[in-house]
């Protein structure tokens, strides 16, 4: 991992603000948690669950219900191996729950897509988030959308096309490109005429990487730092965690919400998850137990 540590710069104020649409989430007392809500029939975890509106809308309630902070609606699987969605396909998919969720509730709404088209409709709809694995270059409309809409935006770092991307990837060193990478997207995006403080950055647990890359960057968040926006990991119920641990996607959660509460501990700012009451609880308690333990004081334990 050569020349990470000497890279890492400290964190900027900015990391705890996030901009997005007329909202404004303060990422400083705790993360937020971004609940998944699929409607496709192919994602790897929830795929094909919620085949049509009213039981997409459904879930979304419930997910808002159990605590999110987020709604994530995706209308295109982005796992490894996936078929690309045309773009009337995913339109019809996402667009009407969307719009029924923004009836029913105030939850903020991300949309996962990599299309200008589909990123743009859906937020007429009611949608204040832009959530592209791509980072923004699938499309070379998406990057004026994202400025004209003045939705908040994640960019995600993927190595490779998702049909490919999980075919023998390799780095020199994971943490320092991923980093470089995601950073240099965010100058390229500023300069561009998005706003800094509507952009987060995502390591793309998964997207391109062997077990082992998903480790070092997750063992490395704090490096994404370097980016001064708030870093967002998405690693619920993924396959990296059924190879650590033997267990079949139904069965990882104990392993999801072990890996979020480290990575809640070390930078991550937003937490995008299947569990939604679960990973509030966690994050809530492991960070209470961090603010107590840097509280100013402490306690003086004599030696013998």
């Amino acid at each position: 991992m050569s020349g990470t540590k000497a890279a890492n710069a400290p964190v900027t104020t900015g990391i705890a603000r996030w901009r997005c649409g007329k909202r404004e989430f303060d990422l400083a007392e705790r993360p937020l948690i971004m609940g998944v809500l699929n409607a496709t029939p192919d994602s790897f975890s929830d795929g094909g669950r919620f085949p049509d509106t009213a039981s997409a809308v459904a879930r979304g309630l419930a997910l808002a219900e159990q605590g999110a902070d987020i709604l994530d609606i995706g209308g295109e699987s982005t796992r490894p191996g996936a078929d690309a969605v045309d773009e009337a396909e995913e339109l019809r998919r996402v667009i009407p729950v969307i719009r029924a969720m923004r009836e029913r509730s105030d939850i903020p709404i991300s949309v996962d897509t990599t299309k200008a088209a589909v990123a743009a409709e859906a937020v007429r709809a009611g949608a204040e988030i832009i959530n592209d694995v791509s980072a923004l270059t699938d499309d070379s409309a998406m990057a004026g959308v994202a400025k004209e809409s003045g939705a908040g935006v994640v960019l995600t770092h993927r190595k490779g096309a998702p049909r490919a991307m999980q075919a023998d990837p390799r780095y020199d060193d994971v943490v320092r490109e991923v980093r470089d990478y995601l950073c240099g997207r965010v100058e390229a995006l500023v300069a561009f005429g998005l706003e800094r403080e509507r952009l987060a950055v995502d390591p793309g647990i998964g997207f391109g990487k062997t077990v082992d890359h998903n480790l070092e960057l997750l063992a490395h968040l704090d490096a994404l730092g370097a980016c001064g926006r708030p870093v967002v990991v998405g690693l619920s119920r993924k396959s990296f965690l059924g190879k650590l641990t033997g267990r079949n996607v139904d069965e990882r959660l104990a392993s999801g919400l072990s890996a979020l509460v480290f990575c809640a501990l070390n930078g991550a700012r937003v937490a995008r998850v299947h569990d939604v009451k679960e990973s509030r609880d966690a994050v809530r308690v492991a960070t209470a137990l961090r603010r107590k333990q840097t509280d100013v004081g402490g306690y003086f334990i004599p030696r013998d």
